[in-house]
């Protein structure tokens, strides 16, 4: 496989043609961006442990019956997946109240939700990721009523799937994000699932181990990362003394 050309930067993964149209190179940086850019740092590792902790999770949703796009590892920081034109829409659950629902709706922050929330944003930085609905969807065409049925049915799939393997490796998920794509006729999970993209909490201590830690300067974000890897099972190199 030949990596070719840069096809887009975001802020924190760089995507690669290849020598077949049909595959990709996700290249995962140690590029750390919170408030839509406003803070930003490098954090040694990060790339590495986000590129496994994501293949990892992608083969266990897999293995669960949930097609993805990714194909293989390459190297630390960089992994090899389906070529997906993807839809410019995420799709977020909530299993516990807390960050922009809690300042939304005025909640109290860590309530169980029962059953979990679920919201459309539209990928959009400049807008800020407006929250859309069924309906903005269908008007503007940015995927049909089947996709957005097929949509809602892989997320919750998905949670089921997931809440469960942290729950068993004493975490709580507690919010996260996913997006999907259009491939030969059929919808596939995009893009990434780690840390980055979703809030995980200790079961016990409630203690934050997402990118939250970098949100609110609580330091320690890649070994929160890594402390989550090393409970699920994920196979990390040591770090450097």
């Amino acid at each position: 496989m030949k990596k070719l050309a840069e096809l887009y930067a975001g802020k924190a993964k760089t995507v690669y043609t290849t020598n077949d149209p049909d595959q990709l190179i996700l290249h995962f940086r140690n590029d750390t961006s919170a408030f839509d850019g406003e803070k930003i740092a490098q954090l040694d590792r990060k790339g590495m442990v986000n590129n496994r902790f994501n293949a990892f999770m992608m083969q266990q949703l897999e293995a669960a019956g949930i097609p993805t796009h990714f194909d293989k590892i390459l190297s630390d920081e960089e992994s090899l997946v389906k070529n997906l034109e993807m839809l410019p829409i995420e799709c977020v659950v909530r299993n516990i109240s807390t960050g922009s629902l809690v300042r939304r709706l005025g909640v109290e922050d860590g309530l169980d939700l029962e059953p979990p929330i679920f919201e459309f944003f539209l990928k959009n930085d400049e807008l800020h990721d407006p929250m859309i609905n069924d309906y903005h969807i269908i008007t503007f065409n940015w995927a049909s009523q089947p996709e957005i049925e097929r949509m809602k049915d892989l997320t919750f799939r998905i949670n089921d799937i997931l809440k469960k393997l942290f729950f068993d490796a004493g975490l709580l998920l507690v919010d996260y994000k996913l997006e999907f794509g259009r491939y030969q006729g059929e919808l596939l999970l995009g893009d990434e699932f780690t840390p980055d993209g979703c809030r995980l909490w200790d079961a016990k201590t409630r203690e934050k181990l997402d990118k939250d830690r970098f949100r609110q300067g609580l330091g320690g974000v890649v070994e929160a990362y890594e402390e989550v890897g090393r409970r699920l099972g994920v196979e990390l190199p040591s770090s450097k003394a």
